[in-house]
C-alpha cells in the first residue's frame, strides 16, 4: 500500500512533542511493515523513512488550500493528521488528536487516540500511539527521584504532583513548559527532549501523571513505561485503558495517589516495558491503522478500535 501522510508543521520536532513524534513513528512503523509511504509537510522536513512532499508555509495558510494536487502517483489514501480548509477528493481519514471544543463538527472519517476519546466524541474508530522502543533507554534500576514531564498546566495536574511528591516525602524532577515557583525538593530542568528525555525518564522511580482532564492518549505514560519506569496517575480519559495495574497505579483524589505511591516501588520495570512492546509500539500502531484504511476503502466505512489488553 502507498499511504500519504499529512502534518501541518515542520517534522521531525527538536524538543519534545506529541503528535509530530506520533506520525514520524507511523511512517517508520508502515515502512518497516513493507509499505510506501509520503509525507506531506512543510518545506524542511526530513524523514528517514518516508518521500517528503515539501508544502509552501504559505499556501498552507491561504482559506481552501487543497492538498488533491500534491499528492503522488499511486497514493492509496491520505492521512491527515491536522486540520484542513478543504476536505480532499482522495480516499481519507483524519486522526484527532485532541478533545473537540463545544459545538465543533468533527470529520466523518475521525480516527480517534483510545476507547475513551472516541467514546466521548460519539464514535467507536481508535488507534492507540506507538513508538519505537529503541528510542527509549531501558534501565531497571532507579535514581532517587520522581518525575513529572509535559506542560506545567491546572489541566495536566502539576500542582498534584508536586503537592503528592512533598507528601510522600519524595524529591521530583519537573520537565517542560514554563517555570514554577518551587519549594525545597523540587528541580526544574526545563522542556527536553532527545537524550536528556530519555535518561530522566530511565532513572526515575515514578512518573507522575495526575491529569486533571480527560487525557486523550497520554504519551508520556508509553515512554515511561518503555524506559522500565511505572506511572502514578488518575482515572482520566485514556489512562486507565494504558496503564495496567503492573505497571503502575491510579487514583480519583490526591490523597489517593499519596496512599498509592508506595505500591509503584513494586512494579517491575521488565513488566512496564513489556506492556509497551506488546501493546504500544510504532509497528503495532502501523498494523492497526492499515486495518482502518483497508477498511475504509473497501467498504467506506471505519472499524471500531481495538482495545489493549489489561
Amino acid at each position: 500500500m502507498h499511504v500519504a501522510l499529512y502534518f501541518n508543521g515542520r517534522l521531525p520536532v527538536r524538543t519534545y512533542g506529541g503528535t509530530q513524534r506520533v506520525v514520524i513513528w507511523l511512517a517508520q512503523g508502515l515502512a518497516e511493515l513493507g509499505h510506501r509511504v509520503s509525507l506531506l509537510a512543510p518545506r524542511g522536513s526530513t524523514s528517514e523513512h518516508a518521500r517528503v512532499v515539501p508544502l509552501d508555509p504559505r499556501a498552507m495558510r491561504t482559506p481552501g488550500f487543497d492538498l488533491t494536487p500534491f499528492l503522488p502517483a499511486g497514493a492509496d489514501l491520505l492521512h491527515l493528521h491536522a486540520p484542513v480548509s478543504r476536505t480532499p477528493s482522495a480516499p481519507h481519514l483524519f486522526t484527532w488528536h485532541g478533545n473537540a471544543r463545544a459545538g465543533e463538527v468533527l470529520p466523518a472519517q475521525a480516527v480517534f487516540l483510545s476507547a475513551d476519546h472516541a467514546r466521548r466524541h460519539g464514535r467507536a474508530s481508535f488507534v492507540y500511539n506507538g513508538l519505537d522502543p529503541s528510542a527509549c533507554r531501558f534501565r531497571p534500576t532507579k535514581a532517587g527521584y520522581d518525575l513529572y514531564l509535559g506542560r506545567l498546566h491546572r489541566a495536566k495536574g502539576v500542582q498534584w504532583a508536586i503537592e503528592g511528591a512533598a507528601r510522600t516525602g519524595r524529591r521530583l524532577v519537573i520537565a517542560g513548559g514554563w517555570r514554577l515557583s518551587l519549594r525545597r525538593g523540587i528541580r526544574y530542568v526545563g522542556p527536553v527532549g532527545g537524550e536528556r528525555k530519555a535518561a530522566l525518564l530511565a532513572e526515575a522511580a515514578c512518573l507522575w501523571m495526575p491529569a486533571q482532564w480527560d487525557e486523550p492518549f497520554g504519551l508520556t505514560l508509553i515512554e515511561a513505561m518503555a524506559s522500565g519506569t511505572p506511572v502514578l496517575g488518575t482515572r482520566r480519559g485514556a489512562l486507565p485503558e494504558i496503564v495496567s495495574p503492573d505497571v503502575g497505579a491510579l487514583g480519583d483524589s490526591l490523597d489517593e495517589l499519596v496512599a498509592l505511591r508506595p505500591s509503584c516501588a513494586r512494579c517491575d520495570p521488565a513488566a512496564c516495558r513489556d506492556r509497551v512492546e506488546r501493546c504500544f509500539t510504532h509497528r503495532t500502531m502501523a498494523a492497526e491503522y492499515l486495518r482502518m484504511y483497508h477498511a475504509l476503502l473497501s467498504t467506506g466505512r471505519l472499524p471500531e478500535g481495538r482495545v489493549a489488553p489489561a
